[in-house]
């Protein structure tokens, strides 16, 4: 892009690409008998060039990126002030100055307001702005680590209608928790497609969500007990939100009350949503899940909180008519001494997960039993499986090792009736063989009765049949179902 953007220049003598004598009173889009100039391109050709520009500055988060344009030549600056909506054309506003400034210089434009420093001298200005008569220019407010002595202030200011918003995300200086007015934005706000809002309380969240019916991603995360919105209000609020693409909810810490309804006979449906994300106790999700139908749902992410019983009948029901989810055929379990991970995808797309579950517990030893307990709930759905990863963080001496008993491997297994490969790395090689090495005579193929082939990732010298999987794969073979050991050489 930088040979397009030319200093007005000489008209005998700018071309792209060669050199070139300048002067700023000339047009720098003459051109040569044997060669052509940007000036020879018509308007319509010129927006889509400066479109392109714009968008790949923006991605490198840059910001006022069309400034540049308007500063090359009078033609640019016409063609670009009259394509605002096709180049997207805001002032950004970060608080440095007085936005009054900002305003006297530029035409009449949308004004997108970015703070996020938290020791930043400019939030006073930020929120003079936002008190301000200019706030029905207001396109977008993202407001990073508030400071909490502005906290109250913001949440002041931010009451009356910012009639032309379209994002807002707000955050809090160490996720301390923000009470935000019922009359927050007015109580209203027809025209906002994203809004974000972590850790914050906020009553008035169903009603702002009514009258919002063109949001397309809705993050409400860490969730304070202060607040709490129960599945019900939740869905009767989502269920005007016809174009909601993105929904993700983080409970932090979680409450949930003891009694809960029943499911509904009929369920509200999220006709766009493409992907949920949830971090919470599972009682809130299965709640929550059986209330809506996602006929688009393509990406499920999900962080259970500690618990010591799982049973999801509405989650299974969930994935179960996800198309995308049926065409899986790989499950990986990710283990630490923090959590355990559970990820599917498919062996044509083997780093992009459609489904993720993370569960968070204290006990260690509990881990394995909890995803033991989730992947029975989800039976038979992983059964058409024909591979699973388990996969160690490289931890030199992982706590958790140490914690894992052979029965909860097994039950962990149980559900992947079809699984044909099983893939191991170092550390927990050990412990899963340990466990298929207790299955014998009749039992060697009552887990993963399927199994052809076992992978080690390795890296010690790779032995034929590894000491402690030796009896299990003598016992495969007398029984004819046998099994092949190999050296697993990369991730793939």
């Amino acid at each position: 892009m930088s040979e397009l953007l030319l200093p007005c220049a000489n008209r005998s003598s700018t071309t792209i690409g060669g050199p070139s004598q300048t002067s700023l009173e000339a047009s720098p889009c003459e051109h040569r008998q044997d060669q052509v100039t940007i000036n020879t391109l018509p308007d319509d050709v010129l927006v889509d060039i400066f479109h392109f520009y714009v968008i790949m500055e923006h991605w490198i988060m840059r910001t006022n990126e069309w400034h540049t344009l308007v500063h090359v030549c009078q033609r640019w600056r016409h063609v670009v002030f009259a394509s605002p909506r096709r180049l997207n054309l805001q002032l950004v506003y970060t608080g440095n100055r007085p936005m009054s400034e900002m305003l006297d210089v530029w035409p009449v434009l949308p004004v997108v307001i970015k703070c996020g420093h938290p020791f930043s001298y400019s939030w006073k200005n930020v929120a003079v702005a936002l008190e301000s008569v200019h706030r029905h220019r207001i396109c977008q407010i993202h407001l990073w680590y508030i400071p909490t002595s502005e906290r109250e202030r913001f949440a002041a200011a931010m009451q009356k209608p910012f009639p032309e918003l379209t994002c807002l995300r707000f955050l809090a200086e160490d996720l301390a928790v923000t009470s935000l007015p019922v009359s927050f934005l007015g109580g209203s706000a027809p025209l906002l497609r994203q809004l974000w809002l972590d850790s914050c309380s906020f009553p008035g969240i169903s009603k702002l969500l009514l009258s919002s019916k063109q949001l397309v991603v809705l993050h409400l995360w860490n969730i304070p007990n202060s607040y709490y919105i129960s599945p019900q209000d939740l869905v009767a609020a989502l269920s005007v939100l016809s174009r909601l693409e993105t929904l993700r909810l983080g409970f932090d810490p979680p409450r949930y009350p003891a009694s809960r309804p029943r499911p509904p006979l009929t369920r509200s449906v999220l006709p766009a949503l493409t992907f949920l994300e949830f971090h919470g106790v599972h009682e809130y999700l299965e709640d929550l899940v059986a209330q809506i139908e996602t006929p688009l749902l393509t990406r499920l992410t999900i962080t259970f909180l500690m618990d010591i019983d799982f049973v999801l009948p509405q989650l299974h029901r969930l994935i179960s008519q996800v198309e995308s989810f049926n065409s899986c055929d790989r499950a990986i379990v990710y283990t630490s001494d923090s959590d355990i991970r559970f990820d599917i995808s498919t062996r044509n797309q083997l780093w992009e997960w459609e489904l993720s579950l993370k569960i968070t517990r204290t006990e260690l030893d509990w881990q394995l039993a909890s995803l033991a307990q989730v992947c029975s709930s989800l039976f038979p759905f992983l059964s058409t499986f024909v591979r699973l990863d388990i996969v160690d963080n490289q931890d030199p001496q992982p706590r958790w090792i140490h914690n894992m008993e052979t029965t909860q491997w097994l039950e962990l297994l149980a559900p992947f009736t079809a699984m044909k490969d099983l893939h191991l790395t170092q550390q927990v090689a050990p412990n899963v063989c340990q466990a298929l090495e207790e299955l014998a005579g009749e039992r060697v193929t009552e887990v993963l009765p399927a199994l052809q082939n076992i992978f080690f990732r390795d890296r010690k010298p790779f032995e034929s049949v590894p000491k402690y999987i030796g009896g299990f794969v003598a016992a495969r073979n007398l029984s004819g179902h046998p099994v092949a050991v190999h050296r697993w050489e990369c991730w793939t």
